[in-house]
């Protein structure tokens, strides 16, 4: 297959996987986050307007009458640039991709907070008019152990600044951040600050140890305990009762997600999301573990695929595999499986 003529950055959100994809920078300003590794081996630096406004060209005439509607800026902060600079690109984007609806990017909260109302308002006129914030947690404690750069305080405001100026904000939250040290800590300051924001879309992603992290060195050092599958479900079930009098649609979206059922619009949702989660949680420990080892595997999707007697009893015969080679490692493998997960 033949390279295509114009960078591509690492990573997308999910929600982009039909959407044109525009490098604006490389890697991470920030790139220290304890979970993260996505940027761990590349230096930031920002494109040139010339560099970008090339690559949008060579994208225009890759694609030629493509009526792309969704445009996502790589890599991780398209609003580090200069307002100014960034007004220029967005324009040009959008002579060359007239059809485009939706412009989107990651945005760091201390990045955020550092343009003012009227430069993200100018911005989101432009066309960049969605966001993709890498909340991770609600809680102090939390952010500062994973190094993210950013205070509970300074979330709330970006996101409250950006949908004031008419952005859609898509929050990230990830299940199991908090280890077994802060996990209700974590589950209930996110409900919170995620009841402060009422942000478009909750997005709730699935701790993965990564090799070469800093949460991996942490566990070294024994100062991160991971939980459970299990445990994580109900660290999630904690979060989705606490979310009160917003409308977020609310999704476990990411394959490393072990309940894909849970997706649904709040508030009227509420009661269907908090009774998917008791559904695996009144499994018996077996079902849960076949169910858990089934998804880990790829075998099933969601919690229904339990339903076929063929294919759960194939699931079964590989966690009794499982349970014969690596006796009381069950949750290590979850979790390998898991981590191994982009």
């Amino acid at each position: 297959m033949e390279p295509f003529p114009f960078e591509m950055g690492p990573i997308r959100p999910v929600d982009e996987n039909d959407s044109l994809l525009i490098r604006t920078t490389r890697g991470c300003p920030w790139n220290i986050c304890e979970f993260c590794v996505n940027y761990k081996h590349m230096d930031f630096s920002m494109r040139t307007t010339a560099e970008i406004k090339k690559d949008i060209d060579s994208a225009a005439a890759y694609y030629g009458n493509h009526p792309f509607q969704s445009c996502f800026l790589q890599d991780g902060d398209s609003f580090i640039i200069e307002t100014g600079t960034l007004l220029e690109i967005l324009t040009y984007l959008k002579k060359k991709f007239p059809y485009l609806q939706r412009i989107s990017s990651y945005g760091r909260a201390q990045t955020m907070v550092k343009k003012s109302y009227k430069e993200i308002k100018e911005i989101c006129d432009a066309g960049l008019n969605t966001l993709y914030c890498g909340m991770e947690s609600g809680s102090d404690k939390v952010l500062k152990r994973i190094r993210k750069g950013t205070t509970r305080k300074n979330i709330i405001k970006s996101a409250q600044t950006a949908k004031q100026a008419g952005m859609q904000m898509s929050h990230f939250v990830i299940s199991g951040l908090g280890g077994r040290e802060l996990w209700k800590e974590h589950a209930l300051d996110t409900a919170s600050a995620l009841n402060e924001i009422n942000p478009h879309k909750i997005r709730v992603l699935t701790i993965g140890v990564k090799q070469g992290s800093g949460l991996e060195k942490q566990m070294l050092q024994k100062k991160f305990s991971l939980q459970s599958e299990k445990e994580i479900i109900e660290e999630q079930r904690l979060l989705i009762q606490n979310l009160k009098e917003i409308n977020s649609h609310y999704a476990n979206h990411h394959e490393v997600d072990l309940i894909l059922d849970a997706r649904g619009q709040l508030p009227k949702d509420r009661a269907k999301l908090l009774a998917i989660m008791d559904r695996f949680l009144s499994l018996s420990e077996d079902d849960q573990i076949n169910f858990t080892l089934g998804r880990r595997l790829g075998y099933y999707r969601f919690l229904n695929d339990m339903m076929d007697e063929n294919r759960y009893n194939f699931v079964e015969a590989e966690v009794q595999k499982v349970k014969t080679l690596y006796p009381d490692q069950l949750e290590v493998i979850f979790h390998q499986l898991r981590a191994k997960i982009v």
